[in-house]
């Protein structure tokens, strides 16, 4: 598998890894053990980085939440459907934790996972609300919407 096939299955596995702990109403402790016991092998690269997308989501769940809100008019997070409620909590969290990784491409990933999952209704949807989100960072002149998942680690 390609790098960036890696990374996609990655992102993928971490909005599933939401969406469980989300719908199943589980801890991330939880979701770990029965997400991974399920599935099949999956390689050192591909599970690390789900995790550390999915730590990002889950310690910052509620800024997440607030993003989306703040940025879906007319949509209360527990009206949306699952999925792509999780999709954006993936994305957003990359956004967050990862910086580096270009905002384009963290969009044009979700997008990707929300054909696969969502209904085609949702990509305007989803891109919408992730196209704001990124615009309102950039804007921003601080960086104090977050630290990244690198500056987490040293902490």
């Amino acid at each position: 598998m390609s790098a960036t096939g890696k990374r996609r299955k990655s992102r993928e596995l971490a909005m599933q890894m939401l969406f469980q702990a989300d719908i199943g109403k589980q801890t991330p402790d939880q979701v770990r053990k029965t997400f991974w016991g399920a599935r099949e092998e999956v390689d050192t690269e591909t599970r690390g980085f789900s995790e550390d997308i999915f730590r990002v989501a889950t310690a910052r769940n509620e800024e997440i939440d607030e993003l989306i809100q703040s940025h879906s008019a007319n949509w209360r997070l527990s009206r949306m459907p699952a999925v792509d409620r999780n999709v954006l909590r993936a994305a957003i969290a990359e956004m967050l934790g990862f910086p580096d990784t270009p905002v384009p491409v963290v969009i044009n990933e979700s997008l990707e996972i929300a054909r696969r999952y969502s209904a085609p209704e949702s990509l305007n949807f989803l891109n919408g609300v992730l196209d704001a989100i990124a615009r309102q960072r950039k804007s921003s002149t601080s960086s104090s919407l977050s630290p990244s998942i690198e500056e987490d680690k040293r902490s």
